[in-house]
């Protein structure tokens, strides 16, 4: 975890996952980079957010994979979902629900599944196409622990690859170019 910047009440906090996909944000608002997967996102904004003051709003910006044909490009995320949780095994187990899918204050934007492996297989990314046509690693941990600290976020993803065979290689050599793509969004929809 990295805190780049100070955090004041007026101004929204730039979360992301690593310095690969920051390299090209010029802001003079605070950056938040978590390390990737979903203990690492958790742990690090809830931290942050527990020592205080908090940011207006957190933006959540970072690289996802496409699980179906066509998704490119820029995405705002509408409703975030855990992948690699069994909620309904929990749900017949304990009477209660954990992890159940969160609705952001994007409604209408794409679903983005969170878990805790990358997919970098077919078979996963064709499982996973059926509930949600973006999949990243940290989307549902930072949605959780804004809502548990009452903070708006926005989660704004780039896709940086087609989930799937081959994934991790496209991941290295696209990153950059996702970098680019989300520096500009956030210039044009962050102030």
């Amino acid at each position: 975890m990295r805190l780049i910047g100070e955090i004041t009440s007026e101004r929204p906090l730039l979360v992301l996952a690593v310095q690969e996909e920051a390299q090209f944000l010029s802001t003079d608002l605070p950056i938040l980079l978590t390390g990737m997967g979903k203990v690492n996102a958790a742990t690090a904004l809830a931290g942050t957010l527990g020592h205080g003051p908090r940011p207006s709003q957190i933006v959540n910006l970072g690289t996802a994979g496409a699980l179906r044909p066509g998704f490119t490009g820029t995405h705002t995320i509408g409703t975030v979902l855990q992948h690699d949780l069994d909620t309904e095994l929990l749900r017949s187990l304990t009477g209660e629900t954990y992890g159940a899918p969160l609705e952001l204050a994007d409604p209408g934007g794409p679903t983005l599944a969170t878990g805790d492996y990358f997919i970098a297989d077919e078979e996963s990314r064709e499982r996973l196409a059926a509930r949600a046509p973006l999949v990243d690693m940290e989307g549902y941990a930072l949605a959780w622990a804004a809502h548990q600290c009452g903070v708006p976020l926005r989660i704004v993803k780039h896709v940086s690859d087609e989930a799937g065979e081959g994934a991790a290689g496209t991941w290295r050599e696209t990153v950059s170019g996702c970098a680019k793509a989300l520096a500009e969004w956030a210039a044009r929809h962050v102030s």
